[in-house]
């Protein structure tokens, strides 16, 4: 076709691109989800995504995506609206405060083409100091082909340069990174439904359905750069082989919905214990057995504390 100069761009293809990897917090290209952002009201978005047919870590069981690809998802929307429609600049740190999810599962399996999502936010409770947002809310919905994947619902804090060093007391920057301890031994894959070594977070403890957070520093996706203190996303993944460790169970198994707090920053300089529970119907007050569906509660005790809590609803996903 030829291109005249009154119309030049009647050539040009409509390219999808990701977003910046700056406005999402990561440090590698193939790690970025989000491909797009518009206003669509006074504090309203849609955000674009796309999933990969094949991830080296959120991997697709039985023909289904990684609930937990929705979680980094919804991660990369936050930091990137804060950034773009906000105005928080570079250097911010964002802190978890409390996230729930609960996914379709019809709408998450595998296709002949990657994923495409539109992630429906709306911001809320937005608390402003010095004209930028010191902690928010988001309601979620994504939809994908006109579905509903899921709904998610998050709260997280904004924090200064300076505000961040006062609450790590010392322990801000890439020190504890850099000096944090060799991983301890993992679990064995089978009990926790990986199939890769690094990809386990739990180590053995001394008594059922108690597991030691393991930390590999090294890995690549959890890891994706330096970080001072345990990442969200590591956390949320115990919860996930913990539900799997307590009990033996279909290897269909997901983690469809999730309850989870962030109650304090989880350290590398010592050990973290993940501890879970089954949770009684609240009807029968027994533990559900035989329908596919399991609730689990999981904790992760550190130091004298409660550092981290989710519930999550397991769901065999074969038929």
């Amino acid at each position: 076709m030829l291109v005249t100069a009154e119309n030049p761009a009647a050539a040009r293809p409509l390219l999808t691109t990701t977003v910046a990897k700056e406005y999402v917090h990561r440090a590698a290209l193939a790690e970025v989800f989000l491909t797009g952002w518009a206003k669509t009201g006074p504090a309203s978005f849609r955000v674009s995504a796309q999933w990969p047919r094949s991830h080296s870590f959120y991997e697709c069981e039985n023909g289904l995506y990684d609930p937990l690809l929705l979680c980094e998802t919804v991660r990369q929307t936050f930091p990137l609206l804060t950034h773009v429609a906000y105005d928080v600049p570079l250097g911010h740190q964002l802190s978890w405060s409390r996230f729930q999810y609960a996914v379709n599962p019809e709408a998450m399996r595998l296709e002949r083409n990657p994923a495409e999502l539109e992630l429906h936010v709306t911001c809320s409770d937005v608390r402003v100091i010095r004209s930028l947002p010191a902690s928010m809310s988001m309601h979620i919905e994504a939809v994908r082909d006109g579905t509903t994947l899921a709904v998610a619902h998050t709260r997280f804090g904004c924090h200064t340069p300076a505000v961040y060093r006062r609450l790590r007391a010392g322990r801000a920057g890439e020190g504890a990174f850099v000096n944090a301890p060799l991983p301890s031994p993992p679990v064995e894959r089978t009990a926790v439904n990986r199939h890769r070594l690094r990809d386990i977070v739990l180590s053995p403890a001394s008594r059922h359905g108690r597991w030691q957070l393991r930390v590999d520093t090294t890995h690549p996706v959890l890891f994706d750069h330096a970080v001072d203190h345990v990442p969200g996303m590591l956390l949320l993944e115990s919860v996930r082989q913990a539900a799997h460790a307590l009990q033996p169970f279909s290897p269909g198994m997901m983690p469809a919905s999730m309850d989870a707090t962030f109650r304090k920053y989880v350290e590398f300089d010592e050990p973290c214990w993940i501890e879970a529970d089954p949770v009684a119907d609240p009807v029968t007050e027994t533990v559900r057995a035989g329908d596919g569906r399991r609730t689990v509660r999981v904790t992760a005790m550190q130091g004298d504390g409660l550092a981290f809590s989710a519930t999550t609803e397991m769901v065999d996903t074969v038929p």
